[in-house]
């Protein structure tokens, strides 16, 4: 099976095509040819060992956490698949790898291909789209006529946060370059701040969900856009303790985690609003979910550029170096 690895975590230069044993299938798994894999940023932080703490990933490791395909064959446990069904997901944390040919994936994580899209299009959705839903509907339990501010609203996932906000009823802002500004404006953003030119912490006030990417400075400011009670729900800051329990991570670690969150938490504290540390699940169920949104035109995927297998390393070196304009790289199988 051909497939990209990489041998080592940091081996930035290492990302190469090899020759791989086939996935084994476990009585409830789904072998699925892929047929186009998204490019995220995850991937090139698991490259460079930034989780290594929490997912210990034995080399060499095929990246890759988005997927399209078609349904090889299944374990003698599956019930809802059968061989050429077309079907897309986001792999368990542990079970990454669809920068190859093949993988074997549980069927609890696994669901039918959206009807509307191509295998391109299907592929650059579920690692984002199950983060939105996650931040904004899970966790967040946004409602009509909230206010919800998304960072970063021409990216991978800021693209289809905004669509999903917009769908569940919230007034949503957005920070974005001038450029930008009509595209997401197409998304369905009400508010756009030129992060170039503007502070969002000046324009923006009382909001009551922030969905930040960005970590650092941009989340210490985010906090003080909400409003008493509200939400900063981060993808890109420090894990918190209730991050840490639902790892189930060991002691010395949960008390890392608690100490890294801890001035977040703490700023988070004195202005009464809540902090959030997101880290998204596999979920089929939830995929399905979204399916009809997807194919009723309420989330539309967003891509910038699609690149044949064989330019996988090139690919996430495009990523890498903050070339996308708009949405996420996809890998297609040629």
């Amino acid at each position: 099976m051909r497939a990209f690895t990489v041998q080592r975590y940091g081996d930035k230069a290492g990302v190469r095509p090899a020759e791989m044993p086939e996935p084994q299938v476990g009585a409830d798994d789904v072998l699925v040819r892929i047929h186009a894999a998204g490019v995220n940023p995850l991937d090139l932080k698991i490259r460079d060992g930034e989780f290594k703490a929490i997912l210990p990933y034995r080399f060499p490791l095929i990246l890759g956490n988005d997927l399209a395909g078609v349904v090889d064959r299944v374990g003698s446990a599956v019930t809802r698949f059968a061989p050429g069904d077309e079907v897309y997901a986001r792999p368990d944390k542990s079970r990454i790898g669809t920068f190859a040919e093949l993988i074997a994936v549980h069927q609890d994580d696994l669901a039918p291909k959206p009807a509307t899209l191509t295998m391109t299009e299907a592929a650059s959705l579920p690692l984002v789209a199950l983060t939105a839903w996650q931040a904004l509907v899970e966790r967040a339990h946004v409602q009509p006529g909230q206010q919800v501010l998304v960072h970063a609203g021409a990216g991978g996932l800021g693209s289809i946060a905004i669509q999903l906000a917009k769908h569940l009823g919230a007034h949503v802002a957005t920070t974005a370059s001038t450029a930008k500004a009509d595209l997401v404006t197409g998304f369905g953003a009400d508010v756009v701040v030129d992060y170039k030119r503007q502070d969002f912490e000046t324009v923006l006030h009382s909001y009551d969900v922030v969905l930040d990417s960005l970590g650092g400075e941009n989340l210490t400011k985010s906090l003080r856009v909400l409003k008493p009670g509200g939400t900063a729900i981060s993808v890109a800051g420090p894990p918190d303790p209730a991050f840490a329990r639902e790892l189930d991570a060991n002691p010395l670690l949960r008390l890392a985690m608690t100490a890294l969150s801890l001035p977040v938490r703490r700023r988070a504290k004195r202005r009464g609003v809540r902090y959030s540390f997101l880290f998204m699940k596999a979920s089929g169920a939830q995929l399905r979910e979204l399916t009809p949104l997807i194919d009723g035109g309420k989330i539309r995927p967003v891509i910038d550029r699609v690149f044949p297998f064989e330019e996988t390393r090139q690919a996430l070196e495009y990523v890498e170096r903050g070339r996308p304009k708009a949405g996420k790289v996809v890998v297609a199988m040629t």
